[in-house]
């Protein structure tokens, strides 16, 4: 009997090192955040109200005796500067940054990133921990509500900026576009954030709130609908490696009546999008872009890109 010869090796699925690359940094951020996770179960510790200070008294002595002209001070103590010779707006002037965590997570998630904030000058930091229990996103939208208007009275700003990761950017982005937060939220910036709904929902029948993540859902329809005269800025970073987002595209903001800019990230995954150091300067960039003469551009893929340690 006759032999046939083997039939050659059909190519199979083959992971493109990109990819492998990604796994393995996702991994490692998976083992870290891990270790992290129980220092930020409980709630950061707010910062005392800082006490107001009394103006200076007109017709207040020099050290020369003469009389000198009335100085408003700052809520610290310092003299503020003159409206004619005002400085540039500092880092410590610009509004405070709320770190808001994704599912089944917490504020440890933003370890690095609150610590390149911090080097670069935002002094003004603020993390919500919400409920791994909480079943609603409108519920967490209007808990987020709560904790921005507390962080206004407090502070003295009348505005603030949001960074998301995941599910915490679509809770976020409900808050400014349905329950008014647009009046209170400058720059929302979005890491991996399923504004069109994913297809990858692990659990998605057992608790309500990842249901909502999916397409179709009634939370993305609602996100779906005109949103006309709002005052927030987005920044939206997707990247092409994201396991969790399906499609990848779920996370660009394509809303017409939105200024929104779409980053696409590459060579990493869903869990590094936090943490990566490319993206943190990505975010600064993002948080530091002055409120007037903005780029405008609502391209997905926009040009300014990521990439990953390897």
């Amino acid at each position: 009997m006759k032999l046939l010869p083997p039939l050659p090796r059909l190519p199979g699925p083959r992971m493109s090192s990109a990819l492998l690359g990604a796994t393995a940094l996702e991994l490692a951020v998976l083992v870290g955040h891990l270790i992290a996770y129980p220092f930020g179960l409980t709630p950061e510790r707010r910062p005392q109200r800082p006490r107001p200070t009394r103006p200076a008294r007109t017709g207040a002595h020099g050290p020369d005796g003469g009389e000198t002209a009335p100085r408003a001070t700052t809520a610290g103590g310092e003299a503020a500067p003159h409206a004619a010779t005002a400085l540039p707006l500092a880092a410590d002037d610009a509004p405070p940054v709320v770190l808001l965590h994704g599912f089944i997570d917490n504020r440890s998630a933003f370890v690095v990133l609150r610590r390149a904030l911090t080097r670069h000058g935002h002094r003004h930091l603020e993390s919500l921990n919400y409920s791994p229990l909480t079943r609603d996103i409108r519920a967490a939208a209007d808990l987020l509500g709560l904790h921005v208007e507390e962080i206004c009275a407090r502070t003295g700003h009348s505005r603030v900026d949001i960074v998301g990761h995941s599910l915490g950017g679509l809770i976020a982005r409900y808050y400014v576009q349905r329950l008014g937060g647009d009046r209170r939220v400058r720059t929302l910036v979005t890491l991996g954030t399923p504004h069109g709904g994913t297809a990858v929902a692990p659990g998605a029948g057992i608790h309500p709130i990842v249901r909502q993540m999916r397409g179709g859902s009634s939370v993305i329809e609602e996100l779906r609908t005109p949103a006309p005269g709002c005052r927030t800025r987005f920044v939206s970073f997707w990247s092409e490696l994201d396991q969790v987002m399906v499609p990848v595209e779920t996370a660009c903001v394509d809303h017409p009546d939105l200024d929104a800019v779409n980053v696409r990230v590459t060579g990493i995954g869903h869990l590094a999008l936090p943490v990566h150091p490319t993206v943190a300067a990505a975010i600064l960039e993002a948080l530091d872009a002055p409120e007037a003469g903005e780029d405008t551009a609502t391209a997905t893929g926009s040009s300014t890109g990521a990439t990953s340690a390897a």
